[in-house]
């Protein structure tokens, strides 16, 4: 197979990376972390010479850094709310392949990354990117007929615009390919203007002169629960998020160690201060009606507050929530996989996730773990998923 490089600019991932990252470098510049890669069917079985392709597609990685028309971009994109001090970081930053241990057994591929978490921090939405568009290239899964897929994508940016869908591109995690996410974004940039607000990924924002969106993900919380306790996790991850970005970015992942627990410590100050929550597990109705229940009982109107809804979305699925909090809440949709991956494919189940954490850079490990509201998502050991419930009191009424 001749190497063809997938991933081009530093900037091909996702803002939340680097919202993340630099809030690291601020507080917690020591600490390592660990994470790994997880195909959640347990079925799928990859090419013969998968791990040596990827293995190039990383080591190309290496030789990315950031272009000056990058910095520019960024400086007057992201500047209001990323201080100086992270562009003279970022100018810097090479990506360390070193970091990333890959084996493959009988089609099974066993990934890895261990390292200093303010720059292991950018591994993840790039190696699932590489992993997924490399699957369908060794696979002879490539797109045939471009048009009928404009204007399946066209239809659908058009009903997301007649039903004044406020929606943003999520999707370069599971994508097809940069090219067909490429072409997704430039169908929705013109034919759902309005209701198409920007994108996660950082490089085609600045292709496309859109907005990118993203604030933090799960790894924030779950860092935090190993420094300073599972009780403690949510508030120090807020808390931390406010002292860094004041009230910018303020779209709270509420569902890390389930939605139950984070409105415990969504007290009135940072309900009032956050613009809104973002939905990633569960039912969507009820966690809609459960934000309702939690802003009236500390005196906010919910009329004034966001849901940001995010999991496993389709046009039917947008629909049924759009209707149902119409005059409730405010409400947006970052629409991930069936934006990047709807090319009659059946799209890869694989997530990255933290799995241990050393706060301080010295000591021991420890083990992280991430529980949402589907049971089926959890990750961790199950020993340390069992004392994060009790903990919390998960499972108690």
């Amino acid at each position: 197979m001749i190497f063809e490089p997938i991933i081009t600019s530093i900037l091909d991932n996702d803002l939340y990376k680097f919202t993340m990252m630099n809030a690291v470098i601020h507080h917690f510049p020591r600490a390592l972390v660990k994470y790994k890669f997880f195909e959640r069917t347990k079925k799928l079985e990859f090419p013969k010479g998968f791990s040596k392709e990827l293995k190039e597609q990383i080591d190309h990685l290496a030789t990315l850094s950031l272009t000056v028309k990058e910095e520019k971009w960024l400086k007057e994109t992201c500047g209001y709310y990323l201080p100086p001090t992270f562009f003279i970081f970022l100018r810097g930053y090479r990506f360390n392949p070193k970091q990333v241990s890959i084996e493959q057994i009988d089609g099974k591929l066993d990934l890895t990354i261990e390292g200093p978490w303010h720059e292991a921090i950018l591994w993840e939405v790039v190696l699932m990117a590489l992993i997924s568009e490399l699957y369908f290239r060794m696979t002879n899964n490539h797109i045939k007929d471009t048009k009928s897929l404009n204007n399946k994508d066209h239809q659908k940016a058009i009903i997301y615009k007649e039903k004044n869908i406020c929606f943003a591109d999520f999707g370069t995690r599971r994508r097809y390919s940069l090219k067909n996410h490429d072409r997704v974004i430039e169908v929705y940039k013109n034919d759902a203007k309005g209701s198409f607000v920007g994108t996660s990924n950082m490089f085609l924002a600045m292709k496309h002169n859109l907005i990118p969106i993203g604030t933090h993900a799960h790894e924030w919380f779950m860092f935090m629960a190993a420094k300073y306790g599972y009780r403690q996790a949510n508030r120090e991850g807020l808390g931390k998020w406010v002292e860094t970005y004041g009230g910018e970015l303020g779209i709270a992942l509420s569902d890390t160690f389930t939605t139950k627990a984070f409105l415990k410590s969504f007290n009135t100050l940072y309900a009032k201060l956050f613009d809104g929550t973002r939905h990633d597990s569960g039912d969507p109705i009820e966690y809609t009606n459960k934000m309702l229940k939690h802003y009236k009982s500390l005196g906010i109107d919910p009329k004034y507050k966001t849901i940001v809804f995010s999991n496993n979305l389709n046009p039917e699925e947008v629909f049924r929530i759009s209707e149902y909090c119409k005059d409730k809440i405010q409400y947006s949709f970052g629409i991930g996989t069936n934006t990047t991956n709807d090319v009659g494919v059946t799209p890869l189940n694989i997530v990255i996730k933290m799995t241990h954490a050393m706060p301080d850079g010295f000591g021991e490990y420890i083990p992280t773990v991430k529980l949402s509201d589907d049971n089926e998502k959890h990750t961790g050991p199950i020993d340390e998923i069992d004392l994060c419930e009790k903990d919390l009191r998960i499972n108690n009424n």
